[in-house]
Order: C-alpha cells, then sequence, then structure tokens
C-alpha cells in the first residue's frame, strides 16, 4: 500500500485534538505545582494566586498546544502531498 496522498484539514484536527489533550494533562500538572507552590509563598496573594495560574494552565496550554499542533499539522501534511506527488508516496505494509 502506497499513501500519495493526506488530506490536511482532517489530519490536522485529530492531531489538534491529540496535543489538546496532551495539553490538558500538562496543565493539570502546572495547575498542581502552582498551587503546591503558592500555599508555601508567603505572599499576600498566596492560593489566590497559585489558584489562578493553575486555572489558566489548564485553559491557556491545551489551546496552546492543540492550535500549534493544529497548524503544523496541516503545513506538514500539504508538504507531504508535494513531496509525494514528486518522489511517490510512503510504502507500507500492513497485513
Amino acid at each position: 500500500m502506497v499513501v500519495t496522498r493526506i488530506v490536511p484539514m482532517p489530519c490536522a484536527r485529530v492531531v489538534g485534538v491529540v496535543y489538546a489533550m496532551i495539553g490538558l494533562v500538562i496543565g493539570l500538572i502546572a495547575s498542581v505545582a502552582a498551587l503546591a507552590g503558592a500555599f508555601r509563598s508567603d505572599s499576600v496573594l498566596g492560593p489566590l494566586g497559585g489558584g489562578l495560574v493553575g486555572v489558566g494552565a489548564i485553559v491557556f496550554l491545551p489551546l496552546l498546544y492543540g492550535g500549534i499542533a493544529f497548524l503544523a499539522a496541516l503545513l506538514v501534511s500539504w508538504l507531504y502531498n508535494l513531496a509525494a506527488g514528486y518522489v511517490g508516496g510512503l510504502e507500507l505494509d500492513v497485513k
């Protein structure tokens, strides 16, 4: 089987969603770390500041990871189609 074309938009959507899920996991880890650091802080804001950073990480990181991955996959699949037109596609052996 030879892959000669990858439709860019579905590829980009799938990659974007997968990386958004990865960003959510990393955002949750960053959120826990921010809260843990905030409770150890002597700052006036203390837990409130850590909570804001934590919520920001849970919202911002999935959007950032998913958006960048979407654009990268869109570009890479377009470039693959361009290259495959010149040199042929990827050859896959499947069972």
